[in-house]
This record gives structure tokens, C-alpha cells and sequence, in this order.
């Protein structure tokens, strides 16, 4: 990975990457082509017959809007057929401020540098994270994530750096951490935030050298992984409330990216919509003709506090009820239909989105 002083701007490790990146861009040039990505193994996809026929919305987006779909590598529709490669093709969003974001996260994906991504829960970050490993020299690695806020804190050093035999009352046997797990792909710490102090510094010491033990081991071992670090929370307030080390801020600042929430990139939300509802259309064995006018003016008047996933879950939702025809209001929960943020769907009903290639990926 590569080592950066700490006192480096962002501004300055993105110049650096940058001129990297330019010699191999030149060099696919003077070849007629840019360089190309490994092969990826055919994938069957619907031919455009039979593909539900949606609302006019992605007719109406410019060439450049971005797929989200993860595993096709081309998706085709009523309204063409597009070729997907790299971040910026399969992060779907018309807003010009995610797309500047995304071409800068784009360079810094092919580098062996940490990266700290910064939005709300559901906005992308999981999936995002997927992106940057599959479109980086260790695509053929694991990518390995740990949900640090879902593991208790006594447990989150042994998840990420393994225990040895005996270290503690439930350790029955050696177990390998995240970070041997990873090889040499990526790393996805997700929650970074509620990492307690001591396990700030192992991180720190990790990020700078490489270097670990694991619980209950005199051993030190070495990670090869590249890390990508996300949190739902701005770290800097906690590093002045004092609940985040500075040091560790610095490292991970210099490449920050921030996934801005869905309230802020509404013009995204027609295409989301067309995209979920043929994701959702294939799963669930039905066909959406259309999308209610009615239906897409509530989505762009809504809140949206659960971001992207939240959108789905209410489209699946739909989806469901619809059962065919036209995606109408009365398919859609009460509280999306007059604006008021809350529970995407009614409590009592709960549905699976893990088999879909929405932005969201998996838990955010």
C-alpha cells in the first residue's frame, strides 16, 4: 500500500495519483485504445423484448448517466444497449457533483492507497466499495467486509486481526482475522466510527506498516490488503470531541469521498426507479408496463431518510402489489404517498432485497 506523509492534502495525494495513472493512459492511446479490463465471464441478460417497458425517464437522461446494475456487464432496455466499465458507468447518477466524485474515486481506485467514504446509511457505500476492488488490480482477490457497529466491541480486534487458542474464555481454537481473510484484495471496514480508542492505534499501526498480531499471539504478521474505511458519521466532530485519534483522521482524510444522500440527487431518482423496478420485475416473475406519473412525482417530493435502499424496498413493495400493469400511488405506503418521512414499508411486512444489484449492494 502505498505510504503517504500524514501532513498530505487530499488535493495533493489526488495530483499524485493522477500523474501516476497518465503513462498508462498515454500509453493505451498511442495504441489507438485505452487499456481494457480483464474479460469478465459471459452473463445471460433478457433481450429488450422482454424487458418491462417503463416511464420515459431514462429515455429522457443524457448518454453519460451511469448504470448500478453490479453483475451484467452490459444491460440492455427498450432504450438501448450499454456497454459497463469502471465506477462511473456503474454508479447510476445525473448529478453533476457525484459525478465529479465518482471520476476522482475512479483514479484513486487503481492505486494501492486507503480510502474513506462518507455518507449516510443506504446511500451506496457498500456497493461503492464493491466497485473499487472490482475495478482495481486486486478484482481477482477476495473482497472481504466487516459491519464493525453489528459486532460488540470486545470482539471487533479478533474479527479483524484473529485470536490464538486460549486468548479468552470462548476462543476454543486459533481463528484467522479479516485482515489474513483479505489477502491480497480489499478490506471494507464499515462503521469505522465506533472503533474504541486502543483499537484505533492497532489500525493506525496496520495502515502505516502492515503490521498486526493477533489476540493472544507474540507473532507479527503482515497485511498485503488494500482498505477502504466508511462511515454514516463526518469524523471530525468526534476527533474534537475527542472519540476519534487525529492521527488516524489524517491517514484516512487525504482520500475522502463523500456519497452524498438521496435528497441531494434527486435528478437520480427516475433512473433509480427504472432501474429497481427491472431488477425487481426479473425477480419477482411479474411485468411493470408503467410508472404513474403520480408515482414519480411522490418519489421526487419525498424525504428519502433511508436513501437508496429505501427507495428500493418501497419499489419492491410496489412491485409486489402491482402485480403487473401500472406501478400506481395505491401501491405505495402512506406515508411516501403524502411526503412524511418514515417507515419505508409497514412493519408487519418485511422483504428480502439481497438478491438485487441496487447501489445499496449490501448493508450499508
Amino acid at each position: 500500500m502505498l505510504r503517504l506523509p500524514a501532513e498530505t492534502t487530499a488535493a495533493e495525494v489526488m495530483d499524485q495519483l493522477r500523474s501516476l495513472l497518465a503513462p498508462v493512459q498515454n500509453t493505451g492511446a498511442e495504441h489507438g485504445s485505452p487499456p481494457s479490463a480483464p474479460a469478465q465471464p459471459p452473463v445471460a441478460v433478457p433481450s429488450a423484448s422482454d424487458q418491462p417497458v417503463l416511464s420515459a425517464a431514462r429515455a429522457r437522461q443524457p448518454e453519460t448517466s451511469h448504470s448500478a446494475d453490479s453483475d451484467r456487464p452490459e444491460h440492455k432496455s427498450p432504450h438501448g444497449t450499454r456497454t459497463l466499465s469502471g465506477i462511473t458507468r456503474r454508479f447510476e447518477t445525473s448529478t453533476p457533483r457525484m459525478q465529479r466524485m465518482l471520476a476522482d474515486l475512479e483514479i484513486a481506485a487503481k492505486h494501492n492507497v486507503t480510502i474513506l467514504l462518507i455518507g449516510e446509511t443506504g446511500s451506496g457505500k457498500t456497493f461503492l466499495s464493491r466497485l473499487i476492488h472490482e475495478v482495481s488490480p486486486r478484482r481477482e482477490e477476495p473482497f472481504v467486509t466487516v459491519a464493525c457497529g453489528a459486532l460488540p466491541s470486545d470482539l471487533i480486534e479478533s474479527e479483524l486481526f484473529g485470536h490464538m487458542k486460549g486468548s479468552f474464555t470462548s476462543a476454543h481454537a486459533d481463528k484467522e482475522g479479516k485482515f489474513v481473510a483479505a489477502r491480497r484484495g480489499s478490506l471494507l471496514l464499515d462503521e469505522i466510527d465506533v472503533l474504541a480508542p486502543e483499537q484505533q492505534v492497532k489500525l493506525l499501526r496496520v495502515i502505516e506498516t502492515g503490521e498486526f498480531e493477533p489476540v493472544g499471539g507474540n507473532q507479527t504478521l503482515h497485511s498485503e490488503a488494500r482498505l477502504v474505511v466508511a462511515s454514516n458519521l463526518d469524523l471530525q466532530p468526534l476527533v474534537e470531541q475527542g472519540r476519534f485519534r487525529p492521527d488516524l483522521y489524517y491517514r484516512l482524510n487525504m482520500l475522502k469521498f463523500e456519497v452524498l444522500p438521496l435528497r441531494e440527487r434527486r435528478l437520480d431518482i427516475p433512473l433509480l426507479a427504472d432501474r429497481f423496478v427491472e431488477q425487481l420485475c426479473r425477480k419477482h416473475g411479474t411485468a411493470i408496463t408503467e410508472i404513474d406519473p403520480a408515482v414519480m412525482a411522490a418519489f421526487m417530493s419525498y424525504p428519502w431518510p433511508g436513501n437508496v435502499r429505501e427507495l428500493e424496498n418501497v419499489i419492491q413493495r410496489a412491485v409486489i402489489y402491482a402485480n403487473g400493469g401500472h406501478l400506481k400511488l395505491e401501491h405505495l405506503p402512506a406515508n411516501i404517498v403524502s411526503g412524511t418521512a418514515g417507515p419505508a414499508n409497514d412493519p408487519s411486512v418485511r422483504f428480502d432485497s439481497s438478491s438485487s444489484s441496487s447501489q445499496d449492494g449490501n448493508s450499508l
